[in-house]
């Protein structure tokens, strides 16, 4: 069976490299040159764990190919996968213009019969319109299907979360388009739910917003937490031995963000208000969400009188560790607000820094400086004020005394809760946490 695969970001790349290990022909398509020259040479354009090892070992094996020509891929696949970006426009509705590009290409180029299966995520109802659209473009005398097959990979486990998934989720309108899909997934071995197109579409966004929920009603209570002395991972303890709730998502910290989280929950909003409704809940999360990200710098802005000309180092960059992603990471809104009160920051990320530089590129930037370094205590030495934005290893590994002995200032705003208070005081550290 012939695979083509749109789009070689997170979840078409994933998609394809994981179809190519369960031994599928598969040809991964993409419009940018130098990244499928990359991804030929077994170079991956994203970190995953895995996935560039998989990349390498399905080259060699064949079973993997890169193209920019859309048409010979598309022309005899048996099954086309849509895995492109569906990014969120200014009003927070999804924009659906990658998916228009990939399904016309489709329908110009199919010479055969095929199945069409979204794998992006895309608002209830688009999967019908991308059927109409391809029908309506179609060159040659072909029948094509659209399925939607939406995604719950996590950034940083993705390969692990697509070859181990707790199930896997199709949407169709036919047997036949059913059936196709369930043999394709045959080889994972994993549950499969099965329901029509609309309740699919609608699943992926209830299981992320639920997520999302979770995570700024953690947040919330972190801060009430906070007012009235009681300690947030002591709560989240007691929580986690309810199988009503469960253990995940319960830690607190500054917010949610990646590629996922804050569209998704944007997207749905926007799609209630469009038929008349409001998803009063999602909204509060995505406030909370928003209040939430600078919670911390609002905590060191009371009390310093100034951040001009200190040296603020700045651990972790990305939205969370395990990826190079930095979309929606709370490190991008603090670092604007350092750099405008005239911090010089000196940050570390051991896969963050490449993506970071093009958004705050080294030397002057608005009343601060932005430099890079290569390690936490190189960020560390001399620091008036440090801020923790992320759970690297790097990170967990540093001891109270490590702050203390290399600080100019032992202060420290922890976004992730990393340490213990008791320890910090002990050492000496000024240390301020979420929720403790």
């Amino acid at each position: 069976m012939k695979i083509a695969v749109a789009g070689t970001g997170y979840v078409g790349l994933v998609a394809g490299v994981c179809f190519a290990e369960k031994g599928y022909d598969v040809t991964c398509v993409d419009v940018d040159e130098k990244k499928i020259e990359m991804m030929r040479q077994g170079i991956s354009p994203i970190y995953e764990d895995g996935l560039e090892e998989l990349m390498q070992k399905n080259n060699a094996r064949g079973t993997l190919h890169f193209t920019t020509d859309h048409v010979a891929a598309y022309k005899d696949a048996d099954v086309i996968f849509i895995g492109v970006g569906t990014p969120e426009m200014p009003d927070g509705s999804a924009n659906l213009s990658y998916i228009a590009t990939v399904s016309r290409q489709i329908a110009e180029s199919v010479e055969k019969d095929c199945l069409v299966v979204v794998k992006s995520t895309v608002p209830v109802g688009t999967n019908d319109k991308v059927e109409q659209f391809i029908k309506d473009f179609l060159v040659h005398n072909v029948e094509v299907e659209v399925a939607s097959n939406p995604e719950f990979l996590a950034q940083g486990t993705a390969v692990h979360d697509t070859l181990h998934a707790a199930r896997i989720i199709i949407g169709t309108e036919s047997k036949k388009a059913e059936e196709l899909l369930k043999k394709i997934y045959e080889p994972f071995g994993l549950p499969i739910v099965s329901v029509k197109r609309r309740s699919a579409e609608m699943i992926k966004y209830a299981c992320n917003d639920f997520l999302a929920l979770k995570i700024s009603y953690m947040n919330d209570i972190a801060n009430l937490c906070e007012l009235v002395g009681a300690d947030i991972k002591d709560v989240a303890e007691g929580m986690r031995y309810d199988e009503r709730i469960g253990s995940r998502f319960l830690n607190a910290g500054i917010g949610y963000g990646g590629s996922c989280f804050p569209k998704d929950t944007k997207a749905l909003k926007f799609l209630a208000r469009e038929h008349g409704y409001q998803l009063r809940t999602v909204e509060a999360c995505v406030a909370v969400n928003s209040d939430q990200k600078t919670r911390l710098f609002e905590k060191a802005k009371d009390r310093m009188i100034s951040f001009s000309g200190l040296k603020a180092a700045v651990l972790g960059l990305t939205f969370k560790a395990g990826t190079d992603d930095l979309r929606e990471a709370p490190s991008i809104d603090n670092i604007r607000l350092l750099l405008q009160n005239g911090a010089d920051i000196y940050a570390y990320d051991p896969k963050g820094e490449a993506r970071a530089k093009t958004l705050f590129p080294e030397g002057k930037l608005d009343k601060g400086t932005m430099n890079y370094v290569s390690s936490p205590e190189e960020a560390l030495e001399g620091a008036n004020i440090c801020f923790v934005f992320t759970e690297w290893k790097e990170m967990k590994e540093l001891t109270p005394a490590d702050y203390k002995k290399m600080m100019h200032t032992p202060l420290v705003y922890d976004g992730r809760n990393l340490y213990a208070p008791e320890a910090m005081k002990a050492a000496g550290v000024e240390y301020y946490s979420i929720g403790r």
